[in-house]
């Protein structure tokens, strides 16, 4: 009893966010946190059950699968095409950590890569956020003081859920004011199976998706180096980075076939973790086990559907700026800006990655030359410009790095 009531916590904590995802970009509700849960199982099967850790939808993802829905006029099928090719690149790059090793790795994506990469998802959605709170600024504004409120003045578990109270109370308010149709509640069986979609594949959205991976590879690194603080364990060492990168990487892969979008390790569950100090992986395995079920209640994805634009605008504006803050923190933390080519690298990525969405089809983009369609544009052509940049101005950090380890991996002759 007492671990189906921790699940329970772990379900709240999860499910603000694995939700808002799939309404802000058009997936099914109800299929997200059927892949979430899903996903979350694989994980734990690649990573032999010794991580505490919940999959769910990454925010990472949502500019880029609306982008890819813009270009095939509101098809999400390419756009779950993209994601799965995604997903087969953190595939690959596990077998490349396992390989080579992760400092071989990680010297490509510094502080002022990652930290402008992430600081850009944020600032492009902020402009979504701002289009759906339009629709009702009372409503928005009331939704975001509640959430930003009870992230302010409370402690503890009621924390943890400022998101959930905040869509609550939007959602209460907005019944009041008779802006909610709940026609899609009404229509809903009790019981019902996702409405799982397949995906299609087309250069041009897997251009527009996969290249986001190069953000959310140290997130993900991130993620498990705060896990593991949290626990007390090394899980980046056992049962290793290659392993829970296969799992996340094939818990995405699954999501893009059934029509959901990628997947993450969750910080949110991170946090209950610390919370309640229990540390039972098998805890999460129960959660994704409730997710899956509450995935299948028809009831339930209609009113995750009757949701006011409004009340989700003005969470995400909250959710969005966080986002931001923590791309501008790490480039702060690692003080990278102490040296002024890493300043041309964040200014370069900041530029170009928010040209598409600010300034539209006046932004910055290049095209690819086997098709007229395709072209590289936004956090895509950010990511990869941004590494280029960072390996050609700090070239000789690179020298030096590699110098220093051969000569400290040089044996020594005895006297």
């Amino acid at each position: 009893m007492k671990k189906t009531i921790m699940s329970l916590q772990h379900l709240l904590a999860m499910f603000g966010a694995t939700v808002l995802v799939p309404i802000l970009t058009g997936f099914n509700p109800s299929v997200a946190i059927f892949c979430a849960g899903v996903g979350t199982l694989i994980f734990h099967f690649c990573t032999q059950g010794k991580v505490p850790v919940f999959l769910g939808s990454s925010f990472a993802f949502i500019p880029v699968i609306i982008a890819a829905k813009d270009a095939y006029k509101g098809d999400l099928s390419y756009a779950q095409g993209g994601i799965m090719i995604a997903g087969l690149i953190y595939v690959i790059m596990s077998f490349l950590v396992q390989i080579v090793g992760i400092e071989k790795i990680k010297k490509y994506f510094p502080a002022q890569v990652t930290g402008a990469m992430i600081a850009v998802i944020g600032l492009n959605l902020l402009p979504t956020a701002f289009d759906m709170a339009s629709a009702n600024l009372i409503v928005a504004g009331i939704t975001l003081s509640i959430a930003i409120g009870i992230n302010k003045f409370t402690k503890g578990f009621i924390k943890q859920l400022s998101i959930l109270i905040a869509v609550f109370s939007g959602y209460a308010i907005s019944i009041a004011i008779g802006i909610v149709d709940i026609s899609s509640i009404t229509k809903a069986s009790i019981f019902e199976v996702p409405a799982f979609t397949l995906p299609k594949f087309s250069l041009e959205a897997i251009v527009i998706i996969a290249p986001v991976v190069i953000a959310v590879f140290m997130e993900h690194i991130g993620d498990m180096t705060t896990n593991g603080a949290v626990v007390g364990k090394n899980f980046i060492e056992n049962p290793g980075l290659n392993k829970t990168l296969l799992g996340d990487g094939l818990a995405t892969i699954v999501a893009g076939f059934l029509g959901g979008p990628a997947n993450t390790t969750y910080g949110e569950n991170t946090a209950v973790l610390a919370i309640t100090k229990n540390y039972d992986p098998s805890i999460l395995r129960r959660t994704a086990i409730l997710a899956i079920l509450l995935a299948c209640i028809g009831k339930f994805g209609g009113f995750l559907q009757s949701i006011p634009g409004a009340v989700m605008g003005g969470i995400s504006i909250l959710l969005f700026s966080m986002i931001s803050l923590v791309g501008v923190k790490t480039i702060k933390d690692s003080s990278c800006i102490q040296n002024k080519n890493n300043i041309i690298i964040i200014a370069t990525i900041m530029i170009i990655g928010l040209g598409t969405t600010y300034l539209g089809n006046k932004g910055i983009l290049i095209g690819i030359p086997v098709t007229d369609t395709v072209k590289i544009t936004g956090l895509s052509l950010a990511a990869i410009v941004g590494i280029i940049l960072n390996r050609l101005l700090n070239n000789e950090d690179f020298k030096k790095e590699e110098k220093n380890k051969a000569v400290t991996t040089k044996p020594t002759i005895a006297q």
